[in-house]
């Protein structure tokens, strides 16, 4: 057989038996992997390469020469309703008898669950077909939002939601470290809608999971949610980072602070000082902005990451950020009302990550360009903050 002229050709060949499929929910699932390819290869708007490939698509096949070709057209009009040409494309009658089922289902079911650090939720939809011989099994939508990074990290469709949804209470329910609840619907669909479109604009996405694959039934089922009709609940205005500063440094987790030397002096509190206000830089750089949110994750991407490429330390500093770090754990987890498993399991990560961060700090292998010039400044006795110094310097090494 030859090979595919066109993308288009392509498609049609890849979907040629969809029309011995037994349910829409079958043809739904092959219609969005299919999508998935082009949302994936995709170099900018990703959701929007998706409407604009399925809007060519259909004029490309008005007149399908095939029972899977009117099939498959059919498939992605439900999937993509605002493509170009969607609202046109009728059931035909070479196509089974279950498309009248595509995209006709309601949603039975919101939930949210996550870690009580705050890092991931999870939104959990189920839905139910109106004729659930041609249309399928009742079904669920998943998706992951990763609040450290700002994006929905994953999505997948399920085809047994009952079991799934027991799988997660179960979990749950045995782990003291996750929780769980009904979630408001417009609540659900404006978190991981706002956080998707983020996700649709990344040039790399996350490599595991069925994101691309999954991404465009999962889009269709969340829009089939209400809007959000009402204003968010108003939540405690957030501490500044001078107020933490000072009630940290009040703190008994901050007289609990071991210094080789003794009692610290003014030089430990200058360091200790600066070594805060990276913390809460780094704090200001996370999607919620919350430096009380501090978990195995956030100290892993502070120490192992964001301080290397962000700040430049000097062997006080360095020798500081350890004991700061410890501290700010247990500030934090007190603060919080974490329960002692997740106290004890900061603390145990944090000492694993702290090795690490000596090593990264002694190699310099994770400096930016930038932060490895302020740097070399720095250990060359050059004030970073006197442009005439710098210039001298500059002319001096002009050569080198």
């Amino acid at each position: 057989m030859p090979a595919p002229r066109t993308a288009y050709d392509a498609v049609l060949h890849a979907a040629r038996d969809v029309t011995k499929l037994g349910c829409a929910l079958d043809a739904e699932m092959l219609g969005t992997a299919l999508l998935g390819s082009v949302y994936s290869v995709a170099e900018e708007d990703r959701a929007e390469a998706v409407r604009d490939f399925v809007g060519r698509f259909l004029t490309a096949t008005t007149d399908p020469d095939s029972a899977a070709a009117a099939t498959i057209r059919e498939v992605f009009a439900a999937l993509v309703p605002d493509a170009e040409g969607a609202s046109q494309v009728g059931h035909g009658s070479r196509a089974p008898s279950w498309v009248t089922q595509l995209g006709r289902v309601r949603p039975t079911g919101c939930w949210a669950y996550g870690d009580i650090y705050g890092d991931q939720t999870s939104y959990l939809v189920t839905y139910a077909y109106e004729d659930t011989v041609g249309g399928g099994p009742e079904h669920a939508v998943v998706a992951l939002v990763d609040h450290n990074i700002g994006i929905t990290k994953d999505v997948f469709v399920a085809t047994s939601a009952g079991a799934l949804l027991a799988q997660v209470r179960q979990i749950c329910d045995d782990d003291e470290l996750c929780w769980f609840r009904s979630e408001d619907p417009g609540r659900l669909r404006d978190e991981v809608g706002r956080h998707l479109r983020v996700t649709d604009e990344l040039g790399d996405l996350p490599s595991d999971g069925s994101l691309a694959t999954d991404r465009a039934l999962a889009a269709a089922r969340l829009a089939l949610l209400p809007a959000v009709t009402t204003p968010p609940l108003d939540e405690p205005a957030r501490p500044s980072g001078g107020d933490l500063l000072r009630d940290f440094l009040s703190s008994p987790e901050a007289a609990r602070f071991e210094l080789p030397d003794g009692p610290p002096t003014s030089a430990d509190v200058a360091s200790m000082e600066f070594c805060l206000s990276l913390v809460f830089d780094h704090a200001r750089g996370l999607p919620d902005g919350d430096p009380l949110r501090w978990s195995p994750a956030v100290a892993g991407l502070f120490l192992l990451d964001w301080v290397h490429r962000r700040a430049v330390l000097d062997l006080d500093d360095a020798a500081m950020m350890p004991r700061v770090v410890r501290a700010w754990s247990a500030y934090t987890s007190r603060r919080r009302l974490l329960p002692a498993a997740a106290v004890e399991e900061i603390q145990t990560a944090v000492e694993e990550l702290i090795p690490e961060f000596a090593r990264l700090y002694t190699t310099g292998e994770r400096r930016s360009p930038a932060t490895a010039a302020v740097a070399q400044l720095i250990s060359e006795g050059v004030d970073p903050n006197d442009s005439a110094a710098i210039d001298a310097w500059l002319e001096a090494n002009r050569d080198e």
